[in-house]
């Protein structure tokens, strides 16, 4: 992507223009997301269940707290500016796991504070049953995008939504 001209940092980007302070990346892989944000001085804390994952994380960024933990029924004890969960990571939680998916992630979000996520929509995982859960969990819709770079959502493949904590 980045050798096609693509932006790599789209998703960092986009959490970045709501000014966190402090930023969970929920299902961070090798720390892509992560490690962006806290280049600009934002508190970050990476948390996957794939050890070898985190190993090259911890490689690229041994400031950041890696955690390697299930997102389902995640508790580290802590509230976040805004928790993300990028690279289609509802869609690798096993079926009928989903709302305890959401439910772990939206425990960390501080009051005030924003829940991200963007993944594609041709796989069964519908925006109307992810909202129904962030719903669930005490979360309100605040926008949908088609894209990490905030074109308007219209029924696409692809939907990246934000959801508050009132």
């Amino acid at each position: 992507m980045a050798a096609e001209g693509g932006d790599v940092h789209g998703e960092a980007a986009l959490v970045r223009s709501f000014r966190p302070a402090t930023v969970l990346d929920a299902g961070c892989g090798t720390g892509r997301v992560a490690i962006e944000p806290a280049r600009h001085g934002i508190a970050v804390v990476g948390v996957d269940v794939d050890g070898s994952m985190l190993d090259t994380a911890r490689r690229l960024a041994p400031g950041i707290p890696w955690h390697r933990r299930d997102l389902v029924g995640l508790d580290l004890g802590t509230t976040f500016d805004v928790v993300v969960m990028a690279g289609n990571v509802p869609l690798f939680t096993p079926p009928g796991m989903e709302p305890a998916l959401v439910a772990g992630v939206a425990k960390h979000v501080r009051p005030g504070g924003l829940l991200v996520a963007g993944f594609s929509l041709d796989r069964g995982y519908a925006p109307a049953d992810y909202d129904a859960q962030c719903d669930a969990a005490g979360l309100v819709l605040d926008a949908r995008f088609a894209t990490w770079s905030g074109e308007p959502f219209a029924d696409g493949e692809y939907a990246v939504s934000v959801h508050r904590k009132p």
